[in-house]
């Protein structure tokens, strides 16, 4: 009956997990847009220190949107271990460079589709791999856990590097360097999603009908989770302004998945649980989801779909028989013109540097 309970528990939690992960996907947009619409009215932007989004509805609507999500989010890590919740926010990024691509004109290429289905590979292996049931079970027993000298180290270096960047690193290079702000949200929400998970127990055990509300450590969560949760959306909203959103995402997502798998290993150790396979295959879908993340953003500039996969192969094919193109070859083909032109000019550059003429300058 345990064993039954566990695997229902799972499946919700999964489930949930999902659902969040399409509703903070779709709020990068909506809040993307609200924040390009303030600055082509000339508001002063989030990442100076603006708040004139606070009057946007589209960034309100993105608020909501990542709020249900969260909502979603919160009750699944009630239900399912912080190993398999955490990772799987990989499917908000693939939500987020799909939609983008439609209401972003931000492109989706060959690599970012590749990326895409690895990111999925990596999540169905993690699902495969996670713990599937829970060791915290009430507020006693995370209490405890929350008093393991291990944690309390963790927790502490986590402060003071937030503090660090927030008031000396920020001020001087936030507009410059994107892992700035991005690192502040990531490893403050390790210790937000601590707190979710602390009190998402305390839920679980209010509707058991015990005094969770008379719990000192109930509050303190969730004095600590708004704390949290402000300050990550502060620095999220500037650096969505300043950079990117198919950089923010993805980059996002890998410091903020690091930081979150570490403090699991060190609040909950279920990692010690674990059998080796399980360890192994928990990184391997980890490792995939990284490559499939890299995949979708760092090529999303390059113009390569299957459509011109052969003339890709074609060129490669004649650079390797040392063929070089003719001048008819290039207008032969209107849609290769100009990419044949550039290679004929540059062969053309390094041969005459190759002669020493000086027409090649």
């Amino acid at each position: 009956m345990s064993q039954t309970r566990g695997k229902y528990d799972f499946c919700i939690g999964l489930v949930l997990a999902m659902s969040s992960s399409i509703f903070i996907g779709g709020s990068f947009i909506l809040k993307k847009k609200g924040l390009l619409r303030l600055a082509r009215k000339g508001s002063m932007r989030a990442g100076q220190g603006g708040h004139a989004y606070l009057k946007e509805w589209l960034w309100w609507a993105g608020l909501l949107s990542m709020g249900a999500g969260e909502v979603a989010n919160f009750a699944a890590y009630a239900f399912a271990p912080a190993t398999l919740v955490t990772p799987l926010g990989a499917l908000s990024v693939l939500v987020s460079a799909i939609l983008s691509s439609f209401f972003l004109n931000e492109k989706l290429n060959l690599h970012g589709k590749i990326g895409c289905l690895l990111s999925i590979l990596g999540s169905t292996v993690m699902v495969i791999h996670a713990p599937q049931e829970e060791e915290v079970e009430t507020l006693n027993e995370m209490s405890h856990k929350l008093g393991d000298p291990g944690f309390v180290v963790f927790a502490t270096l986590v402060v003071i590097v937030s503090l660090i960047l927030i008031f000396v690193v920020g001020p001087r290079h936030g507009q410059t360097n994107i892992l700035v702000y991005i690192t502040i949200c990531s490893v403050i929400g390790a210790l937000s999603v601590s707190c979710v998970k602390g009190l998402g127990i305390a839920i679980k055990e209010l509707f058991a009908g015990k005094p969770v509300l008379k719990h000192p450590l109930s509050w303190i969560l969730l004095l600590s989770l708004i704390v949290c949760v402000s300050t990550q959306i502060n620095y999220l909203n500037r650096a969505l302004d300043i950079f990117n959103t198919s950089i923010v995402t993805p980059i996002y997502y890998v410091i903020f998945t690091t930081s979150v798998l570490t403090c699991s290993a060190i609040l909950f150790k279920e990692w010690q649980h674990m059998a080796a396979d399980d360890i192994i295959g928990t990184f391997s879908g980890f490792l995939t989801i990284i490559v499939g993340i890299f995949l979708l953003h760092a090529f999303k500039d390059v113009n390569f779909t299957l459509a011109n996969l052969p003339l890709s192969l074609r060129k490669d094919e004649r650079a390797a028989n040392g063929t070089l193109l003719s001048t008819y070859d290039c207008f032969n083909h209107d849609e290769e013109s100009s990419a044949c032109l550039g290679e004929i000019q540059s062969t053309e550059s390094l041969s005459g540097r190759r002669n020493g003429s000086l027409s090649a300058f």
